[in-house]
């Protein structure tokens, strides 16, 4: 016998094209990769928005990976079992040309953007299975130090055929690659790396000179890819190889999987501890140059941390407006009641930022302006990537109590949000690398200063902004400036997105991030906009956030 009325709960989130929905990223995506490019895309944001791709995250979170390390009669097997669920993510993102194919196209033609925005709009339901697929985007810049390499590899890297299994390179229709760089004695200080890698020619493996490398591997993210960019000491000092899963006669490499990581979240991606002894690798760069050439990957994931966390943050704003949209409470519905619009109008402001400059920086690649994708990555990738999780929590708190339960997805997001803040170098790794940019590459920071100047005029507090980047950056150049490198981080990537907000969104949106973020009309908190913001101002900054 029923005692209640079940009423003012918020229904499930509808069907949404996650990128029709989100004017950033649709506005952004037509203006850097063109009306091709928006097609393909705005196909993609349809399946991520369904009903079945949320599905899809949810079954690949509550299932995770298994490690079976040997048979039942003692081999070593070394694999990992996935659910049916990951599969289908994986099947999607890879089809969508996610992974490499945007290498493979001619500079200037949009593909980098193309899939930066595909990127955002598929990881808004399940950011594990991007991990993978991130991993073998960015492989393919590191391995143009070994042309060869590069091109026995490149074409089944950038494929959009999903190929699951362990096979040699040139049986399978695509293939996806890994990076294995830390271990335990030495986080992100690879110098420290004690695996051993030793020249022993003739070895079962095409593309260069082959090596036999001897150690251990702390963090080695998605262990079923076909291949592994790894660091090992040599001769000449760090080296970086290409290690293959499979032999070409079809035996397995050494790799022997010691355990998965029992994580915080990003619980549908299996992360190993890995052992190698007398595992075949073959070059890539020269000895003693490996960590320059696996900057270049490095350098493009941290690209994908800043979209990935784009996403992380797009996809909790969704559901706090669309709770507040919906649940009443003390008179009328949550969306206009003032405070909460100072609140949602907050923190989209922060996820348009975030888009923007994302996209941003993907064009950057397509132009092939290397200047300011040195500079602007790192300043990004610290910045983005940090703001995540006090966003998300806001978001969450919007919720309430219903926040902090699993079902309505809130609560995986909320520990899938600093992930990117460590991945590729956590915070204080990325602003000593924006000191090393500014002191060593001052063509990075010509090139920063020269996005800046488009926005000159826009407002009397950006153009003051503007102008104190000269004064940060010679700050940087001094002798005891690593105890402030944050602040010199946050300045510039500030500016930075409201510089772009103030040339590409309306003038709202640019108005108050400026006001907020440089104009000290803001207070520690999400939600802490001036109070002199119109409702009419918030409420559409609110409306931009999520056209349902």
């Amino acid at each position: 016998m029923p005692t209640h009325a079940v009423t003012n709960q918020v229904p499930p989130l509808p069907d949404v094209n996650t990128v029709t929905s989100q004017p950033a990223l649709d506005e952004g995506l037509r203006r850097w990769a063109g009306q091709a490019a928006y097609d393909e895309v705005c196909a993609l944001g349809a399946r991520a928005g369904s009903a079945q791709a949320r599905e899809w995250a949810v079954q690949a979170n509550e299932n995770e990976p298994v490690l079976r390390t040997h048979s039942p009669t003692g081999e070593r097997l070394d694999e990992v079992d996935f659910h049916p669920a990951w599969h289908e993510l994986m099947n999607v993102g890879v089809g969508a040309g996610l992974t490499a194919e945007p290498w493979t196209q001619p500079s200037g033609s949009g593909a980098h953007v193309r899939r930066a925005a595909g990127f955002i709009a598929w990881s808004e339901n399940e950011q594990g299975h991007l991990c993978p697929i991130s991993m073998t985007y960015a492989a393919a810049p590191a391995l143009a130090a070994n042309p060869a390499l590069q091109q026995r590899w490149l074409p089944q890297l950038a494929s959009r055929s999903y190929d699951f299994g362990l096979r040699p390179l040139d049986q399978k229709r695509g293939a996806l690659v890994g990076m294995g760089m830390t271990e335990k004695q030495g986080g992100s200080d690879v110098r420290a790396n004690t695996t051993r890698a030793v020249a022993t020619p003739g070895g079962p493996v095409e593309g260069g000179d082959t090596y036999r490398l001897t150690g251990h591997k702390w963090f080695c993210s998605a262990p079923m890819s076909d291949g592994f960019l790894v660091l090992a000491q040599t001769e000449a000092g760090v080296g970086c190889f290409l290690v293959p899963r499979a032999l070409d006669d079809g035996t397995r490499n050494s790799f022997a999987l010691q355990r998965l990581k029992d994580k915080l979240g990003n619980r549908s991606n299996a992360s190993s501890e890995v052992e190698l002894d007398g595992t075949w690798g073959v070059r890539v760069g020269d000895e003693g140059r490996g960590i320059r050439t696996i900057l270049d990957m490095v350098a493009a994931t941290r690209l994908d941390c800043i979209l990935g966390s784009a996403s992380t943050m797009r996809a909790a704003l969704v559901r706090a407006v669309h709770h507040a949209r919906h649940r009443s409470a003390f008179g009328g519905l949550l969306v206009d009641q003032p405070l909460m619009q100072n609140v949602l109008a907050d923190l989209a402001l922060e996820v348009e930022a975030a888009t923007t400059l994302a996209l941003r920086l993907a064009h950057a690649v397509d132009e092939g302006d290397t200047a300011l994708s040195r500079l602007g990555v790192a300043v990004g990738k610290y910045w983005v990537c940090k703001r995540t999780a006090p966003m998300v929590a806001e978001a969450l708190e919007c919720l309430g109590g219903n926040g902090y339960v699993e079902e309505n997805g809130l609560a995986r997001l909320y520990r899938e949000a600093p992930l990117n803040s460590i991945w590729e170098g956590s915070g204080n790794v990325n602003a000593l690398d924006v000191l090393r940019a500014i002191t060593r590459e001052p063509v990075s920071v010509e090139a920063f200063r020269k996005e800046l100047a488009l926005a000159h005029g826009h407002s009397a507090v950006l153009d003051a902004a503007i102008a104190r980047v000269d004064d940060v950056v010679r700050y940087a150049a001094e002798p005891g400036a690593e105890a402030g490198a944050r602040q010199v981080v946050e300045h510039l990537a500030v500016t930075l997105q409201a510089a772009l907000l103030a040339r590409h969104a309306p003038t709202e949106v640019a108005d108050a991030f400026v006001a907020s973020r440089l104009g000290g009309q803001h207070g520690v908190t999400f939600g802490t906009l001036d109070a002199g913001l119109s409702a009419a101002h918030a409420r559409a900054i609110v409306d931009r956030a999520f056209i349902a």
